[in-house]
């Protein structure tokens, strides 16, 4: 089992972060400021070509971390932040340009690199939730929830069919190609976004990835607009999805 190891911490805005190593792999936790008292875990995917501290990142940690007073770690993905690209990463960046140059389908492209860094990616993400569950803010029996949309949905979806601990999720915005059949191994409450004229994932791609889900409690939001329009207010439902699922009720309530 890798150790955990804190290398930063700093506070702002109402929260605390540490950057960690997990078996050499990149991540930080956005805590309260004050984390004497157990709180649910969230862990949160970036998207492609970002990485662990995005504004996305960023802002929806903050909107978990102050409202609702959980923990939230993110990692980089393979290849991304601070961490070297392979060749095969490089590979797949270029011919992912070429295709956009061409005004060929980028899907295809993205199915493909996305399903090879989710291979690698899940074990680092279970790894680190081990790491972090030693943690006496979050322990071992915490409750833990998941959030990560486009890439974050193709790492995540195969993460949350392979890991027990996680007992909600957010998803959205990707194609069903390599995710419909791990989805299915999925029962946990989930929350999934699409844009209803996402130009690269077409509606019936989302709505067959939503439909794949074997959970008893998922909710579809389909909002007008393309790929990257994807409505700020996503994310504060969001965080109120993961309060009412994590949220453990007061004692004699």
């Amino acid at each position: 089992m890798h150790a955990l190891q804190f290398t930063s911490r700093s506070s702002s805005n109402g929260m605390t972060e540490r950057d960690f190593v997990v078996g050499g792999v990149p991540g930080v936790l956005w805590s309260p400021p004050s984390a004497a008292d157990r709180a649910p875990l969230v862990l949160m995917g970036h998207g492609g070509g970002t990485h662990k501290k995005s504004p996305a990142m960023a802002g929806r940690a903050r909107l978990l971390v102050t409202g609702c007073g959980f923990h939230v770690a993110v990692i980089d993905a393979p290849g991304h932040g601070d961490r070297p690209r392979s060749e095969h990463d490089e590979r797949e960046i270029a011919e992912l340009y070429r295709a956009r140059a061409a005004g060929e389908p980028e899907g295809p492209v993205v199915v493909r690199y996305n399903d090879h860094l989710a291979r690698l990616a899940v074990p680092e993400w279970r790894a680190t939730l081990d790491a972090l569950q030693e943690l006496p803010e979050i322990g071992a029996d915490g409750p833990v929830g998941y959030f990560g949309i486009n890439m974050g949905t193709a790492i995540g979806v195969p993460l949350v069919a392979a890991e027990p601990r996680i007992t909600a999720a957010v998803f959205g915005q990707h194609w069903p190609d390599v995710l419909a059949e791990k989805a299915k191994e999925i029962n946990v409450p989930v929350e999934f976004d699409m844009q209803w004229d996402d130009e690269h994932i077409p509606r019936e791609a989302a709505l067959a990835l939503f439909d794949a889900f074997a959970s008893k409690e998922k909710t579809l939001h389909a909002n007008s607009g393309r790929h990257k329009e994807l409505p700020r207010f996503e994310a504060d439902s969001a965080a109120r999805f993961l309060a009412r699922h994590l949220s453990r009720p007061a004692a004699g309530s």
